[in-house]
């Protein structure tokens, strides 16, 4: 009996301090900024435009803006990314939508690349108005055809600025229902509902968006389950497509920046006009 009761009073405690760590480092579990920021050459965009604009909180916020080449504004698409690296890894996605015609921003998340800060569901959200009040700034930018691209996590900042500011297009590569659900799949025996602090309830918010909206997802994400996405779906309530990436997983190349996926995203923006 005794030891039990030792047995059990060792697990409970073992389980407590998992729990006193996941609440203290939590955000380390979902963000992996990468600080380190090449240049646009060498990635490919030479002809990319260095961009700044201030954030909330005094935090600048550093992007490359690539222009469509074509002498009138065409769409612009304002790329949220996901949870790891920086802008610099969604550049293969950039000059993939430049050469379709389209104008493109490539912008990072504070504490992401040279920005300050620290990442928080608040923190992206500031940065993502940010990013669209900078757009509308520019002469070459029409206000009127402006997309929002939203990859992983980007999916669910781009879906709560879109309830906010409708644009004219909802793209989310790999979206989610929310990180409660998905810590769920991934941490089962954590109580996460009561643990995480960003939330992400894009199921709770997509109702609210009236823009077009196209859904991609990989059928064999094991990050972002399909069953996700196609939950995140069914709860849109406005035009909206959804479209399967067959074999894909979450940073699989078909992906990140495919050809399927780009097509079936201008495909889509042509459609509504």
């Amino acid at each position: 009996m005794t030891a039990t009761v030792s047995g059990l009073a060792l697990l409970t405690g073992v389980l407590i301090l998992v729990v006193i760590v996941f609440w203290v480092g939590q955000r380390r579990l979902m963000y992996f900024p990468t600080i380190l920021v090449p240049s646009p050459a060498s990635v490919g965009l030479s002809d990319a435009e260095p961009v700044a604009f201030a954030g909330t909180d005094n935090v600048t916020l550093h992007g490359w803006f690539l222009p469509s080449g074509r002498a009138a504004p065409t769409r612009t698409v304002l790329v949220f990314n996901g949870n790891a690296g920086n802008r610099a890894y969604r550049a293969d996605l950039g000059a993939a939508f430049r050469s379709r015609g389209l104008s493109v921003l490539l912008f990072d998340y504070r504490g992401y690349g040279e920005n300050a800060g620290t990442p928080t569901e608040t923190g992206l959200a500031d940065d993502a108005r940010a990013a669209r009040a900078y757009l509308l700034s520019r002469r070459d930018v029409n206000p009127d055809r402006l997309v929002y691209f939203g990859e992983s996590l980007g999916s669910a900042v781009a879906t709560r600025l879109a309830a906010e500011h409708a644009p004219a297009a909802l793209v989310l590569r790999s979206p989610f229902t929310s990180f409660v659900d998905l810590g769920r799949i991934h941490y089962p025996l954590l109580p996460v509902r009561w643990l995480l602090r960003d939330r992400f309830p894009s199921i709770d918010v997509i109702p609210s968006v009236r823009s077009p909206i196209l859904i991609i997802a990989g059928s064999r994400d094991s990050l972002v389950p399909i069953e996700q996405s196609r939950h995140l779906y069914d709860a849109a309530t406005s035009t909206k497509s959804l479209f399967i990436v067959e074999g894909a997983d979450h940073n699989d190349e078909a992906l990140v920046a495919g050809a399927g996926m780009i097509d079936a995203t201008v495909r889509f923006l042509e459609k509504i006009g």
